[in-house]
């Protein structure tokens, strides 16, 4: 079986290498997709500026033709699948003839979940969280547009023009310099920022653990690897209702994790910095309920529906 990403051009792959993999059954795994990716609102930035702000519809073509060559295809949400599903026919619309729209049930009938399956026990063994200090914030997503990190710093400096006691960590991916809004958030931070900048594997392992909460401002989330790495070191996350969130997150911790527009995080904040034993309780659950996504459950999960496939 060939297994591709959605990075792949599959059909031509397929086509250079017809002579070995004309019987050989191919599945397409969508973490991502070029047709429904948020657009910077700069024009002259983010993986989109050559096109300056509007989005190549190439791109999205590959994605749509390799969904068609492929025999299955994956996405790593319910989210992403139906936000996918929704876009693909006004994009095929664009095309004044032959825009192929009775495909859309045809890739429909033949896509489903697959969760993403995550190394958390590299994680382990636990490290002892510093209570001798105020709690830890974290981030650890990717520092760039989509997840919105002007609005996570903009609540970081809220919750310190109020006094709340806590601590950061600033340790998400880092794809070119950062915005001037974000170095000036870490200027005014000054020393409650402990950490700053990507973290090799043992600092990130050792500031999950010893982190409080971390939380979500983003715009765009298909899956949240971050999130549940996090989760796994009994890190609270506190999300945004909406995108992958409800889905990765049992539904049973909704009530504890997923928030409803700035005023709901600030004080849902203000609460966990206030009480960080309570905190420490909700979080210990949570990281049991998602230690499924980890390889040693996945793995044979992947490996099943793989083997009905070939």
């Amino acid at each position: 079986m060939i297994l591709a990403t959605d990075l792949l051009d599959l059909t031509t792959f397929l086509a250079l290498t017809r002579a070995d993999t004309t019987h050989v059954p191919t599945a397409l795994y969508m973490h991502e997709n070029q047709l429904t990716y948020p657009l910077p609102d700069d024009p002259t930035t983010g993986p989109m500026r050559r096109q300056l702000g509007e989005r190549d519809r190439h791109y999205a073509f590959i994605n749509y033709a390799s969904m068609l060559a492929a025999d299955r295809v994956f996405f790593n949400s319910t989210y992403h699948l139906e936000t996918f599903f929704t876009a693909l026919p006004p994009f095929l619309r664009h095309y004044p003839e032959y825009n192929e729209l009775d495909s859309v049930a045809a890739l429909r009938h033949k896509s489903a979940v697959l969760p993403v399956g995550i190394d958390l026990r590299r994680l382990d063994p636990p490290v002892a969280a510093d209570d001798t200090q105020p709690p830890l914030i974290l981030w650890n997503q990717r520092l760039e547009f989509d997840k919105r990190p002007e609005r996570f710093m903009a609540t970081l400096l809220a919750l310190a023009g109020e006094g709340q006691p806590f601590r950061v960590a600033l340790c998400g991916e880092r794809f070119g310099r950062p915005t001037d809004e974000w170095l000036a958030g870490v200027t005014a931070l000054g020393s409650r920022v402990i950490h700053n900048g990507y973290a090799n594997e043992e600092t990130y392992r050792r500031l999950l653990w010893d982190s409080t909460l971390t939380f979500s401002t983003a715009d765009h989330e298909y899956f949240g690897i971050s999130i549940l790495e996090a989760a796994y070191a009994h890190t609270l996350p506190l999300l945004p209702a909406r995108l992958s969130y409800p889905e990765i997150i049992p539904a049973r911790f909704h009530a504890d994790c997923l928030y409803r527009g700035r005023a709901d995080l600030l004080a849902r904040l203000r609460q966990a910095l206030a009480d960080t034993p309570a905190v420490r309780v909700v979080a210990g659950k949570l990281a049991a309920a998602i230690a499924p996504y980890d390889w040693q459950h996945m793995a044979p999960r992947y490996d099943r529906t793989l083997l009905e496939q070939g």
